[in-house]
């Protein structure tokens, strides 16, 4: 059994019309992705809007998720300032988070050096289990193996949510980790890729709509039932390529997909947006393919 579950949703931020923080509906969001089937909460991470969110937001933001669901809610205390990274992770821990997800740091681009001690300095601030997010796409600086590695031995980094792209990368740092370290698909074209490598779940932006399936996939493979398994990813494929694109960056399509069924979310704050005229007609077409009505 995975440590924080196997199917677990990074969440988007719900705003207000007028901006602000949709506190009521993030409690709402979060009891409703529970019910779909979803094992665990990140919030506050990049889908969470994180960038634009204020400290005391994100520590808002994950009081009310962890008092409103009975599933391990992850907060998002990345940055690429050490310090403040260390001042979120103080704070989500006492606000009642049941882990941190900490990103490498981005745009300034440190040495494997600086960034394992980075890690480090975050890991000690907390006595929660703490998850590393690499995802090189968006930081401009890959994780290395070794890195990862050194970091695993930290008695509470616990697990890798890996967004890398690369999954023979991937298959090294299971094997050569110990057995309680645990990775995560971050990126669910790969969700499938990964799982075949050993990652015991994924962090996702589809289960916002398709988290049956998602979970019903990785039942399946664990079970040995592949071709189960690889049917279910087809059927997702549809939610694999909706959910970012040049023209719609996450969490863009996430934000449309739950108005349209019915669930608090509001428009993304700037820069993400605005929001392209045919982009409500393509969701409802996923939608449609995995058999949701009503909407």
């Amino acid at each position: 059994m995975a440590r924080f579950g196997q199917t677990l949703t990074a969440m988007i931020t719900p705003f207000t019309e007028d901006d602000a923080l949709d506190v009521d509906g993030a409690s709402k969001l979060a009891k409703w992705l529970v019910e779909q089937g979803n094992e665990g909460l990140v919030v506050a991470g990049t889908t969470g809007e994180s960038p634009t969110l204020t400290h005391d937001e994100q520590i808002e933001l994950v009081r009310v998720v962890a008092e409103s669901v009975d599933v391990p809610v992850i907060a998002g205390t990345g940055s690429n300032d050490t310090r403040a990274a260390i001042e979120l992770t103080e704070r989500a821990t006492q606000a009642g988070a049941d882990g941190v997800l900490v990103v490498a740091p981005y745009y300034n681009r440190p040495s494997q050096d600086g960034m394992y001690a980075h890690f480090e300095a975050v890991a000690s601030a907390t006595d929660l289990p703490v998850m590393l997010y690499d995802i090189p796409g968006r930081t401009g600086r890959k994780v290395s193996t070794e890195t990862i590695l050194r970091l695993a031995q930290i008695p509470n980094v616990v697990a890798l949510k890996d967004a890398a792209g690369d999954p023979a990368e991937t298959a090294i740092v299971i094997a050569e980790s110990d057995d309680d370290f645990e990775v995560y698909s971050g990126d669910d074209g790969l969700n499938l890729a990964l799982l075949s490598v050993g990652a015991v779940g994924v962090v996702s932006v589809a289960t916002h709509w398709a988290a049956p399936e998602v979970s019903a996939m990785i039942t399946a493979f664990k079970a040995g039932k592949v071709a189960e398994a690889t049917r279910l990813n087809q059927v997702l494929l549809a939610s694999w390529d909706i959910e970012t694109g040049d023209s719609r960056p996450n969490p863009i399509p996430s934000k449309v997909m739950m108005r349209l069924l019915g669930q608090p979310g509001g428009q993304c704050r700037l820069p993400m947006g605005p929001e392209p005229v045919e982009l409500e007609g393509l969701c409802r077409k996923v939608l449609s393919g995995l058999g949701r009505s009503g909407f």
